[in-house]
């Protein structure tokens, strides 16, 4: 009896324990298939389509007609809402989808499989990052080249600061879903998340001119180096050090923001 157990005993301490979600090392396999499966998702959902692709547009096509008669004005402010307006719809939509995942029991269910937290990220990052591709395109070929948009540097570089920009709202919009028990909660974390950084990101006034105390606080939001790269691109014919310096911050500040939604991702609402 006392080998019986001693064997069985050895044979649990050996057998392989599966590790906890969180712990489970990223596999691509597992997040292509978690983006297919939000893209699937997505093509049924028209509305958030909309809101994603066209909404931008549709914002800009709004602000030119608005300058209509200080085209000037169009060009020292439409490259800056160029990478503006991308962000907030994509931190607005990413947040509610991945908020459903948990309120429909979807989130439990995949973390359940052989699925980590850090390839539900992933996934989420890469399907909603292949959508910001196609808003951020659409969104400067229609105002460089429909409304006029006159930018002395690249439109690659604009084209690279919108699409760094819209990535960056959606790791905004998936590490604050995590802290939302509803869809409403979501929604009303725009005013704490993007509302700080619309008003302090130079866009209405110039960032060394306001309060030492705001400036200070600007120099630590992502949305301050968004806008700064923009205008970077809207005055200099080449790549500039602070170009480089402003992508950089944005893309990294992007990437921690994943990680710590990974961290901080729950399986369900209580």
């Amino acid at each position: 009896m006392t080998t019986t157990d001693s064997t069985t005993a050895t044979s649990t301490d050996n057998a392989p324990s599966t590790p906890p979600p969180g712990a489970r090392p990223l596999s691509a396999a597992r997040t292509l298939a978690t983006a297919a499966r939000v893209l699937r998702q997505l093509r049924h959902d028209p509305r958030s389509i909309g809101l994603m692709i066209l909404v931008p547009c549709a914002m800009l096509v709004l602000l030119r007609y608005v300058f209509d008669a200080s085209p000037r004005t169009f060009d020292s402010i439409g490259a800056s809402l160029l990478g503006v307006f991308p962000l907030i719809t994509m931190f607005l939509v990413t947040s509610i989808a991945t908020l459903r995942e948990r309120t429909s029991g979807t989130l439990e269910r995949l973390l359940a499989m052989p699925l980590g937290k850090g390839d539900l990220i992933a996934g989420y990052a890469l399907a909603f990052g292949l959508v910001a591709v196609v808003q951020s395109a659409l969104a400067t070929g229609l105002a460089l080249w429909a409304l006029g948009l006159d930018v002395v540097g690249s439109a690659w570089l604009l084209l690279l600061v919108a699409l760094l920009d819209a990535l960056l709202g959606t790791a905004l919009g998936l590490f604050v879903s995590a802290f939302a028990s509803s869809e409403f909660q979501a929604v009303q974390f725009m005013p704490a998340v993007i509302f700080p950084q619309l008003l302090l990101c130079g866009l209405f006034a110039p960032r060394d001119t306001m309060h030492p105390v705001l400036e200070a606080i600007s120099d630590v939001l992502p949305m301050s180096y968004a806008v700064d790269g923009m205008n970077q691109v809207l005055r200099h014919p080449d790549i500039t050090g602070d170009f480089v310096r402003d992508a950089a911050i944005v893309a990294g500040c992007a990437v921690l923001v994943l990680g710590l939604g990974a961290a901080t991702l729950r399986r369900r609402t209580t």
